[in-house]
């Protein structure tokens, strides 16, 4: 386990749409780099960077060209290289979005593969023997390759899938997953892994982690089986290096290797039930809605045992919101947003903050898509700086010309706006991330115990180490017998949002507060 982790809080920065240095329209590593003071100001000491790598960019970036190459509109290799290097003289540790279950169709690996005489690559993608051949239960494209087969896709049409093997083999054309060219596949992806860390990379997220091999059983060991090698790499050549999935589901990828996992919606958890409750037909019960919204049992009843299957293993990581997520502004007011923060910035495990979180930016539901987005485009408007500056500060370019429009209310929120309102997300940031760093009992492995979540009740105490923290989110106040919270010794306040404290015998929580107290 990387030993910073511990005390890791990562920045997620969608690249094209954070700073723009060169009046394209386009974010770029320049303007990252122009930035790092800022990412460092919040208190986040690591950034996530979405994909920078060559490509067409049909699904922004997710279809690689060449992984091994920085895309123009970026910047170069050694662009990126020099992020690395002034990251790190910040104390800023850098993860590059690694994609390995798919390329673009452009990527020279794909052109020989769709070659009609044999090599190297030929199977390097999941091809059918038949151009009338298609794939049952899978997408598949036929009848665009001199070779006479069609070939899987993983997503969109330009998106061909890698072939990692297959477990559970039904057709002749199926390899299986210890096939030298699955092999070769899995190897190919290590050879990209080790090329960005021996530049200064710190690690990688990996998008869709789990979708490797085809036709894998419930708890996709093949696929986990390819994870526990690449882990074995890592920890022998770069130790220090970090893997975080996209996974979902943080008991099968812990065990598998990656140091931490998202928890997240992608396979239905408790996180919708926190701040965007889509289960509940008609009706918002997200936990942190001050009116109509529920206790906090469904969100522990599949936490709690993701925790414990999970925490031997590595750190679950919440998230502010992604770029694939709507942000929490669509659903949650400032003050609510501010107790969901508090809450997952003192939960166990690695946090992420999505850029422009941290000061309650839009999502835009009317943007059109650009760039494979679809209904995604709307948590992807470029970062909004300044409201007195062009284009909100973000670039020089002509509106016209901006990777997608920014939000054009009147009261669009601006950091410098934030900067000047004590009241803000980002001042509500700032000083929990601070106290994150502070106490190690707030920290990525210090234990969490449920201490009050009564049913039918709004409020929840829980502890972390030897510290005690409750949240109410509802627009009540409410009192908590001492004798009700496990024989609690903790009295002194150390950080509050709205009312809360130890009155004589009791704890009294006010309507929408937090408080951590030791």
């Amino acid at each position: 386990m990387p030993a910073w982790l511990k005390d890791a809080v990562f920045y997620e920065i969608y690249p094209q749409s954070f700073n723009d240095t060169n009046a394209d329209g386009i974010g770029d590593i320049e303007g990252i780099i122009e930035k790092l003071d800022y990412v460092k100001g919040l208190g986040c000491n690591a950034i996530w960077l979405n994909p920078l790598f060559d490509s067409p960019f049909k699904d922004a970036g997710y279809d690689v060209r060449d992984y091994k190459k920085v895309a123009e509109r970026y910047g170069t290799n050694e662009d990126l290289v020099r992020l690395f290097d002034e990251a790190h003289n910040k104390g800023i540790k850098i993860l590059l979005d690694l994609v390995p279950g798919h390329t673009s169709e452009e990527h020279e690996w794909f052109k020989k593969s769709c070659e009609a005489d044999r090599n190297e690559y030929s199977d390097r993608y999941i091809w059918t023997d038949g151009a009338f051949c298609g794939i049952a239960g899978h997408p598949y494209i036929g009848g665009e390759a001199e070779r006479d087969g069609c070939y899987m896709l993983n997503f969109f049409k330009c998106q061909p899938a890698l072939n990692y093997g297959v477990l559970n083999i039904t057709e002749k054309w199926q390899l299986p997953t210890d096939h030298p060219s699955c092999i070769a596949t899995r190897e190919a992806i290590k050879d990209v892994m080790r090329f960005w860390l021996d530049k200064g990379c710190d690690g990688f997220r990996v998008d869709m982690a789990d979708s490797l091999v085809k036709e894998d059983d419930e708890v996709k060991s093949a696929t986990g089986a390819i994870w526990t090698n690449i882990r074995e790499m890592l920890d022998a050549d770069y130790p220090e290096a970090a893997l975080v999935s996209e996974w979902c589901n943080p008991k099968c990828a812990l065990k598998y290797g990656f140091h931490a996992d998202f928890y997240l919606d992608h396979h239905g958890n408790g996180y919708n039930v926190l701040v965007r409750d889509c289960e509940t037909e008609g009706c918002d019960h997200s936990y942190f809605k001050k009116d109509g919204g529920d206790g906090p049992q469904r969100f522990l009843a599949d936490y709690l045992p993701r925790y414990e299957g999970s925490k031997d293993y590595g750190y679950i990581s919440f998230i502010t919101c992604n770029h694939d997520t709507p942000r929490v502004t669509k659903a949650l007011d400032i003050s609510e947003i501010k107790l969901a923060y508090a809450f997952f910035f003192t939960m166990p495990g690695v946090p992420f903050l999505y850029y422009g979180d941290e000061i309650g930016m839009r999502y835009l539901a009317d943007v059109r898509t650009k760039e494979g987005g679809f209904h995604r485009t709307g948590s992807r408007s470029p970062m909004q700086w300044d409201a007195s500056a062009k284009n909100f500060g973000f670039s020089e370019a002509s509106s016209e010309m901006l990777y997608i429009p920014q939000d054009s209310s009147a009261d669009a929120p601006s950091l410098a706006e934030a900067e000047s309102d004590p009241d803000s997300i980002l001042h509500t940031v700032r000083s929990i991330i601070a106290l994150r760093h502070e106490y190690e009992d707030l920290q990525a492995d210090a234990p969490f115990e449920v201490v009050y979540a009564k049913e039918g009740e709004r409020v929840l105490v829980y502890k972390r180490g030897n510290l005690l923290i409750a949240v109410n989110p509802s627009g009540e106040a409410v009192k908590i017998p001492v004798s009700e919270l496990d024989s609690i010794s903790c009295s002194n306040l150390i950080y509050g949002i709205g009312k809360a404290d130890f009155l004589e015998d009791e704890l009294v929580i006010g309507a929408q507060s937090f408080g951590v107290w030791e």
